[in-house]
Formats: structure tokens, sequence, C-alpha cells
């Protein structure tokens, strides 16, 4: 079953990328007593992923912190060295902070993830937003299918404060 709107998220381990290496983090810490923006696409590199769903973040990113959001993060199923790269090769090292979800514990505990094995992909996370304020989500918005980009948007996340 998947998660909705008013549950409270699971717990889980992210890793991310710190000033001495990756980092491991607990999805509790991450979300105690702050407003965040999690989204999540299928991979770093994907076409969608790249030309679309993070580059919208980012360039909203002033204007949805700015409804009182105190962290803007995405968070895929591949492993933080990856997700380091394609931040810092889009220009979100600033806007995104990257939640590795290397082995998709997280997508799996949400019930968002996704087999692409078919394309090559193995198991990966759904395309959605949400938003959590002290770790219940608030909004929340999954796409129907991978190269989607029309629920989980930025525009459609800034328009839900």
């Amino acid at each position: 079953m998947s998660i909705k709107v008013g549950d409270r998220l699971p717990e889980a381990t992210f890793t991310i990328m710190g000033e001495g290496g990756p980092e491991q983090v607990s999805s509790s810490d991450l979300f105690k007593e702050k407003t965040v923006v999690l989204f999540a696409v299928p991979g770093a590199f994907t076409p969608t992923c790249s030309e679309q769903h993070l580059p919208g973040f980012v360039g909203l990113a002033n204007a949805i912190k700015a409804k009182g959001v105190t962290m803007i993060a995405c968070t895929a199923v591949n492993d933080v060295f990856v997700l380091n790269a394609w931040s810092k090769l889009r220009g979100a090292q600033d806007d995104i902070t990257m939640l590795a979800d290397g082995n998709g514990d997280f997508a799996s505990a949400l019930g968002l993830n996704i087999d692409l094995t078919n394309f090559g992909l193995g198991v990966r996370s759904q395309r959605y937003a949400l938003v959590v304020e002290d770790g219940v989500v608030k909004y929340l918005a999954v796409e129907d299918s991978p190269p989607e980009h029309i629920k989980a948007t930025a525009e459609k996340v800034l328009a839900s404060f």
C-alpha cells in the first residue's frame, strides 16, 4: 500500500555527500521539526529527470523556500556518488539536498517503488513529489508512469502552499 496524505514517513536511512565523503542520515532526523519538499526521480541522468524534473525545482527553489520550506530534497535509487555528480552537473548543489536511496529501501517502504527491469534499470522509485511537515505527509503527487512529468512538478508543489 502506498503512503498517503496524513501518513508519517517511514524510518529509513539515506546516504548524503558530506564534506568528508558519504554520510548516513535517518529520515527521522531529516524531517523532524521541518517543512520539507521531497521529490523522487526514477534515475539521475535520465532524460525527464535531468531535463525537466530537477531543473524545475532548481528554478523555483527560492519561491518554494519563501513559503516556509526548510529544505528541498531529491531522492533516487542511485548511489550517493552518482547523485553528487548529477547535482554538480545540473547546478543543483546549492538548492537541492540529494538523498541516495541506493537499495531502494525508502521507495519500497513508501510503496512507491517500480520495477523497470524490462528497461535495464532494475527496481527504482516512481516519480513523485511531496510536502512533509515534521515527518507527516501534507501533499503528495505521484506520476502514472516514469517518463511523465505532469503531477509531480515544482510548479504544482509551489501551488500547493
